[in-house]
């Protein structure tokens, strides 16, 4: 072929070749340069999309810039708001709930308050466990106190004891909590003290005033001695610290007032725990009260001064961190009286020339106290990012055009030069026929070159184009064969790797399942045996124990005084405790041992899941032990409270059916009805979660009296029509990858449909949650029925 176009070129070139020949230099027409050139018209709209393009870009970006700070900024308050808030909350709950147990034990007498030392001793390892407590004790309305108070920083507490109408006084104490020395003795009378009348007014625990005050310097030995000289074995430095009381009054059981339980809370822990929360590379938290004093902050500056020898705390307005000194302005200029905020509020303040972002936030408990919290976030830690990306997006911008440029004068150049050659080659074999004329216009130079050369070539290649066609259709065909047969053997092996996979992933799903099995059946019998031999032991243990306190009972009931050392030991072990909880403890324990061995049940009975027999079975044991295994799932986590789980059994017969099967299509349908469960809830507000809580509904019923249906229903999401089409599909999911395989719901399909000669229908509704229906014969004549039946797609209902 290519010899036979060579010969017809050769052809024309030679001047015998055609008749016209010598015609060809008179007709030949002249070209004249008109219209646009091609590079030109190239390039201009390329650079001129690209330039607008970028443009369009920078003015979006610019525009967005605003509404994304302001966004960013929203969110990163409100989840700095929630950590100090669930902080705050957890810091400030115990003092509230010492000082409630000590109220319930002195009303109850569990404290003696007619042994100085004993309650002592109880108000000093409880100010000992918990470091924060500054004080803990009890005062009477003679005035008389007792409790346990942190003089030095460093230090453990010191018994504090108050008996009219001596002065109180302060004493060291030993490991055990004895008295050792005794340090200072200063005038105190509690019912004077604002707290007291407050909290017998109020009848119930109330927070007290915030205070300063002040740690004493001070030296101890081990065992409570007071050292002046150096080398002592412990040591406390002197410093202030801000506490807030807790009061709480205490009557007995004719309502007479028995006196007030105090506690005092050191704050300090507060600006501990701000300044641990990021909230911005610059930004600021601080705590104030309604008159504008401060509580805490995450700024190094201090909140108490001791100017002129007196102690106090700073006003947020004259606070010597200037941020906060100038968010307080501006918050009282914008809102007023801080008594006004009643909400969280938003405001953007103006400080050494850059914008801050203050969110003011009320903080309040059941007990009175009603704080602000104010979190600064400077629009600068948002803006450095920001403004980088955008020189980014400009430079970017740049570069491309650049390169849009220059790759659009290089495309031009390819383009025409080589057009323009064909144009001159043209013109060249213009020595043919010329009869046949076409319109060789155009607003572009070189087509219209083109147009006038190939109307010289037109007629002479004519017969060269029906031998290409002829040759071009005989190809045509051979490839349309060949195309024929690689498709038929590209499907025929699709289809055949399709169905290798899926009985791959068939075999890896029922191995994994058997092994689950085999793994749970172990460890139940592991943990049964123990379990029974403590559940067995409990009755007799019992009854030695009863025994037991049968016996202190009458020994007390004979030596109402023991000796001192046996009095000191039963105090010591608080045996009047131990003989009203011990019966308790053993009633306990019978009810672990009863709940573990009710788990060992159930999970002996999912252990059925590898059983490869059809046998008949109580379908309602398989539902639960496959529960018993989600159960962790089902569980709260997080914001996210526990998922409801309603069950609504019918009286079933036995049902002849493959045990571990049904067991593992059960268990396909709770794990995705769980997972589109938690996917709702992360997108739900803790309100809308109360509101409609997260439910999985299982219901069984006997239908025509030969058939079995089990309906599995959630109030989840839902699933998309589009959707509901593939969810029997092989290795079809919605999941991310690593998250799912596809074939759950495919291997479920063909369990209740190949191998029970069931039904398994989905029916769904966006919004309104998904419904799974299992049907299966009661019993069945042959258990290995032979091919597929076809998938059952229901019409969507709401469930």
């Amino acid at each position: 072929m290519k010899s036979y176009f060579q010969a017809k070129v050769s052809s024309l070139r030679t001047p015998s070749a055609s008749p016209l020949a010598p015609n060809v230099a008179s007709t030949r027409p002249t070209h004249r340069r008109q219209g646009i050139p091609l590079k030109l018209m190239l390039v201009l709209p390329f650079a001129l999309q690209t330039c607008g393009a970028g443009l369009l870009i920078g003015y979006i970006a610019f525009r967005n810039e605003r509404q994304a700070v302001s966004n960013l900024v929203a969110q990163v308050a409100d989840q700095v708001s929630q950590r100090v808030d669930s902080q705050l909350s957890d810091y400030l709950s115990t003092p509230m709930r010492l000082v409630q147990i000590n109220a319930g034990a002195i009303a109850n007498g569990e404290i003696r308050l007619d042994d100085p030392a004993a309650s002592g001793r109880y108000f000093w390892r409880q100010a000992r466990a918990f470091p924060t407590i500054a004080y803990t004790g009890f005062a009477r309305p003679d005035g008389s106190e007792i409790g346990a108070r942190r003089l030095a920083q460093g230090l453990g507490p010191l018994l504090y004891e108050n008996r009219p109408p001596e002065p109180a006084a302060y004493y060291t104490v030993d490991l055990q909590g004895n008295r050792a020395t005794r340090l200072q003795r200063e005038q105190s009378n509690p019912p004077e003290a604002a707290w007291y009348p407050e909290a017998i007014a109020a009848g119930k625990p109330i927070w007290s005033n915030i205070e300063a005050a002040e740690n004493l310097g001070l030296q101890l030995t081990a065992t409570g001695q007071v050292l002046r000289p150096q080398g002592s074995a412990q040591s406390g430095e002197a410093g202030y610290y801000l506490a807030a009381g807790v009061a709480a009054p205490v009557y007995d059981a004719n309502r007479n007032l028995l006196g007030v339980a105090h506690i005092k809370l050191k704050l300090t822990g507060i600006s501990d725990f701000l300044k641990n929360i990021q909230a911005s590379p610059s930004g600021q938290i601080f705590l104030m009260e309604r008159n504008g004093l401060l509580i805490g902050s995450s700024s190094q500056s201090p909140i108490l001064s001791n100017g002129d020898q007196i102690l106090q705390r700073f006003n947020s307005l004259n606070s010597p961190d200037p941020v906060i000194r100038a968010v307080s302005q501006e918050i009282q200029t914008q809102l007023g009286s801080l008594h006004n905020i009643k909400s969280s509020t938003q405001i953007e303040v103006a400080y050494n020339q850059q914008r801050q972002f203050v969110y003011i936030k009320p903080w309040r408990d059941a007990y009175g106290l009603d704080w602000l919290m104010v979190i600064v976030l400077p629009k600068s830690d948002f803006m450095a990012e920001i403004n980088a990306e955008t020189r980014r997006n400009i430079l970017l911008c740049a570069v491309v055009l650049v390169i849009s440029l220059a790759t659009g004068l290089m495309t031009s150049h390819w383009i025409a030069r080589p057009i323009d050659r064909l144009s001159q080659a043209s013109q060249r074999m213009a020595g043919g026929d010329l009869s046949y004329q076409v319109e060789a216009t155009s607003p572009i130079q070189e087509f219209t070159a083109l147009g006038q050369s190939f109307n010289y070539m037109t007629t002479q290649i004519a017969s060269l184009f029906a031998n290409l066609e002829h040759a071009n259709a005989e190809l045509e065909r051979i490839n349309s064969d060949l195309e024929n047969r690689v498709e038929e053997r590209t499907a025929a092996l699709q289809q055949t790797l399709a169905e290798l996979e899926q009985t791959q992933a068939q075999v890896v799903q029922s191995e994994k399942m058997s092994s689950l099995g085999q793994l749970v059946a172990g460890v139940a019998h592991e943990i049964n045996n123990p379990v029974n031999f403590i559940h067995g032991n409990l009755s007799p243990l019992k009854e030695s124990v009863s025994d037991l306190l049968d016996l202190i009972q009458l020994y007390q009931r004979h030596y109402p005084t023991p000796p001192r050392e046996i009095q000191e030991t039963s105090d010591a072990i608080d045996l009047e405790f131990l003989q009203q909880d011990l019966p308790n403890l053993l009633a306990s324990l019978r009810v672990g041992t009863d709940r573990i061995r009710q788990i060992v049940l159930s999970l002996r009975n999912f252990a059925r899941m590898d059983e490869a027999e059809f046998k008949a079975v109580d379908i309602h044991e398989g539902i639960d032990s496959t529960l018993l295994i989600l159960e962790h799932r089902l569980k709260a986590k997080g914001n996210r409270p526990a998922i409801q789980v309603i069950k609504q059994y019918a009286d079933l017969p036995e049902v002849e059916c493959y045990p571990g099967s049904l067991n593992q299509v059960l268990m396909n349908i709770l794990a995705n009805a769980i997972d589109a469960l938690e996917a709702r809830d992360a997108d739900r507000t803790k309100e809308a979660m109360q509101q409609d809580p997260s439910r999985i509904e299982v219901f069984t019923a006997l239908v025509d009296a030969e058939w079995v249906e089990i309906a599995i229903a959630d109030n989840g999401g839902g699933i998309p029509q589009e959707i509901q089409r593939q969810i029997f599909d092989p290795f079809f999911t919605t999941k991310p990858v690593g998250k799912g395989t596809g074939m759950g719901l495919s291997i479920s399909y063909q369990i209740i449909a190949e191998k029970h000669r069931g039904t398994l229908e989905c029916f769904s509704t966006p919004g309104d949650g998904t419904r799974f229906v299992i049907r299966i014969p009661r019993s069945q004549q042959s258990p290995e029925p032979n091919g597929a039946a076809e998938i059952l797609q229901a019409e969507p209902v709401a469930g």
